[in-house]
């Protein structure tokens, strides 16, 4: 009885390791799963706010078609939240998404606000140099 038992004990507790994985990849699955949902949807309520702002107000965008190259930009701003939420720190994939999300919505302000491109290249050399520390940091 005492080898049943323990036989029971031992297949248990494979199945346990089995089941449960690292509290860290079970969170990273969960992130995976709703980001595309809701960054997306909020993506959508904005435009359409702001679409709606210009129905109503005086508010408009002259390069409005420029909130369709800001939204990949904060899903990769997203992506980059999610991830480091998820392991605690910033790994390569979340600092490839930070730098990529950043210079994306970097390129859609300059076309929503007209902002002069003579701004852009130094914020670009500013954005490559951040990025340079963080790979350096691993």
């Amino acid at each position: 009885m005492a080898d049943t038992i323990d036989s029971l004990k031992e297949a248990e507790k494979e199945a346990l390791e089995n089941d449960h994985q690292p509290l860290s990849e079970n969170r990273s699955r969960q992130v995976r799963r709703h980001k595309g949902n809701t960054t997306g949807g909020l993506i959508l309520i904005g435009i359409g706010t702001i679409f709606l702002l210009s129905q109503f107000t005086g508010f408009y965008f002259h390069n409005w078609w420029a909130l369709f190259i800001l939204a990949p930009g904060v899903v990769k701003l997203n992506e980059a939240w999610q991830g480091y939420r998820a392991d605690g720190r910033l790994t390569h994939n979340t600092r490839g998404a930070l730098i990529g999300g950043t210079l994306i919505t970097m390129v859609a302000a300059f076309f929503l606000f007209n902002l002069s491109w003579n701004l852009f290249w130094p914020l670009v050399l500013i954005l490559l140099g951040i990025s340079a520390l963080l790979n350096g940091r691993s």
